[in-house]
Formats: structure tokens, C-alpha cells, sequence
């Protein structure tokens, strides 16, 4: 067994996992929103969602005080799905049916509130988004040195960045569609800068061999690239299995297994045998 898992000590294959992990983990989210509305119906499918949203914040929670730093950024990812379907999304569609709503109008009108608290982490001293870091440098708005002896919390920090991640290109793409079309020429732009965007990510997370690293760079990595799904199922290119539980039942449960066993590898991959292949392939070289 030992020796079968060797492969996953190596780039590509530890940033390949974490993305493809991330990547069919948001797939499976729909599923499992589709799947609260279908077992509970109309009547009693938010309070399951609030609960859900519980269960995500349990995770959190078991996630913070977790010393292991891949178990803590796994329980800090999905938290954040857990709480972004139960509290966010059916919040959302929650006051939509109230008031005979769209539910992208209450999307597209947290905009602002997704500015303000974002400006806390971006001017934080502390960050370590590498996508904010370069603004600093560029634009020169330095907020001080970070805290000596300073420890993150993975999973909180994970949470936390999968949840903005998400809300950003959940506005991004709900404006698209109702300002330009999801045919316009504007659209198929940021479908075209977007996509390469995330093919410059991944090339970049292939080169990882740090699992932990690897997780949290695959984590906006893949939202980005299923940013440019989303587009593709909206343009019919594809089929978008996850809304279809029913129809795709074999197949989505394979999909969860071999997510669940891909997690699985990710936490019991040693990081020390991955530090030393590190060594060695530097010495070579």
C-alpha cells in the first residue's frame, strides 16, 4: 500500500489531486442542494438548511483546533461549502420565494457588502493570498510587517477564502448574464481570460509538493476554472450531472467514493517522505 501511494509524493499528482478534489467537490455541492429540496420538500427544506449550515460551522470549529494542518484545511473547506449551500444559498432563495424575487437580484445585491468586509483581508498585515500580495507590491500599500511568531489557522483561513471565492464569482458571472448576456461578446472574454487564468494556476499548483500548500492554492484555482464550467452548462456544452441526482445516481455516488478515497490519500500522504524527495530532486539538479 505504501509503495502504491508513492506516485502521490511527487508533483504533478499532489496539486493534480487537490484540484480535481476541489474542483468535483463544488459539482457535488449542487447535488447536495438539489438533494435538501428533493428529501424535504418546499415545507421543511430550510430548516434542513439551516441545520446543514450547522454542521458546517461544526466543522469549522473541529477544523481550528485540529494541530494537523491538511485535516484542518479539508474540515475548513468544506465548512465553508456546507455553510455557503445551507446558510447562504438557500437564505437566498429563502426571501426569494418570500418576495416573488429573483434569486440573482439578492445575489447581485450583496455586492457591496462583498467589497466592504473583503477590504479587512486585504489590507490585513497577515495575508498570505498571493493575489493580494502582488497589489501590495505593485500599488505599494504596504500594511506593516506580519506578526512575529504569528500562527494561522488553516482552517479558518481556508473557510474563509473558499467562501469569498465563491460569493465573488457567484456576483461576477449573475452580472454577466444580466448586463451582457451569457452569448455577448463581453462574456466570451471572461470566459476566454478567465479559463486561461485558471490553466496558469494549475500549471503553476503542478509544480507543488506540499500537500497543504497544494490544497489551499487548488481551492481559488478550481473555483476559478468552474467559474468557466458554469459558462459551458450555460452555453449547453455540457451536462450538468450534479442537478440531477436521480437520472445520475451510479455515477455520482462513484464520484463521492472517489473523492472521499482521494481525501483519504491527501491526509495520509507523509510529509515527510515528500520534504525528502524534495531534497533529493534539488541536489540533482
Amino acid at each position: 500500500m505504501k509503495s502504491a501511494l508513492k506516485i502521490f509524493y511527487r508533483p504533478p499528482f499532489i496539486g493534480l489531486l487537490a484540484f480535481l478534489l476541489v474542483f468535483i467537490s463544488q459539482g457535488l455541492g449542487h447535488t447536495l442542494w438539489m438533494l435538501v429540496s428533493m428529501m424535504f420538500g418546499h415545507d421543511y427544506q430550510y430548516l434542513a438548511a439551516f441545520i446543514l449550515g450547522i454542521f458546517g460551522l461544526s466543522l469549522l470549529f473541529i477544523g481550528m483546533k485540529n494541530e494537523n494542518e491538511v485535516v484542518a484545511t479539508w474540515l475548513g473547506y468544506f465548512a465553508a461549502v456546507l455553510m455557503w449551500t445551507g446558510w447562504v444559498e438557500y437564505s437566498f432563495h429563502f426571501y426569494s420565494d418570500l418576495s416573488e424575487t429573483e434569486v440573482r437580484f439578492f445575489m447581485q445585491s450583496t455586492t457591496g457588502i462583498m467589497m466592504v468586509t473583503l477590504s479587512y483581508f486585504f489590507f490585513n498585515k497577515e495575508t498570505r493570498c498571493n493575489f493580494f500580495k502582488w497589489f501590495h507590491r505593485n500599488l505599494r500599500l504596504s500594511t506593516g510587517k506580519p506578526t512575529s511568531g504569528y500562527r494561522r489557522n488553516y482552517a479558518a483561513i481556508t473557510a474563509m477564502e473558499t467562501i469569498y471565492v465563491m460569493w465573488f464569482f457567484y456576483i461576477i458571472l449573475y452580472l454577466l448574464y444580466e448586463f451582457a448576456g451569457d452569448r455577448s461578446p463581453i462574456t466570451y472574454t471572461f470566459f476566454f481570460l478567465n479559463s486561461i487564468w485558471a490553466l496558469f494556476l494549475l500549471l503553476r499548483l503542478a509544480k507543488f509538493w506540499n500537500v497543504t500548500r497544494a490544497v489551499r492554492y487548488a481551492i481559488p484555482t478550481a473555483l476559478i476554472a468552474f467559474a468557466s464550467y458554469e459558462i459551458m452548462l450555460r452555453w449547453k456544452i455540457l451536462n450538468e450531472i450534479w442537478l440531477s441526482p436521480r437520472e445520475y445516481i451510479f455515477e455520482l455516488v462513484l464520484i463521492t467514493a472517489a473523492i472521499s478515497l482521494g481525501i483519504l490519500i491527501a491526509v495520509i500522504t507523509p510529509e515527510g517522505e515528500k520534504e525528502r524527495l524534495a531534497r533529493k530532486d534539488a541536489l540533482d539538479s
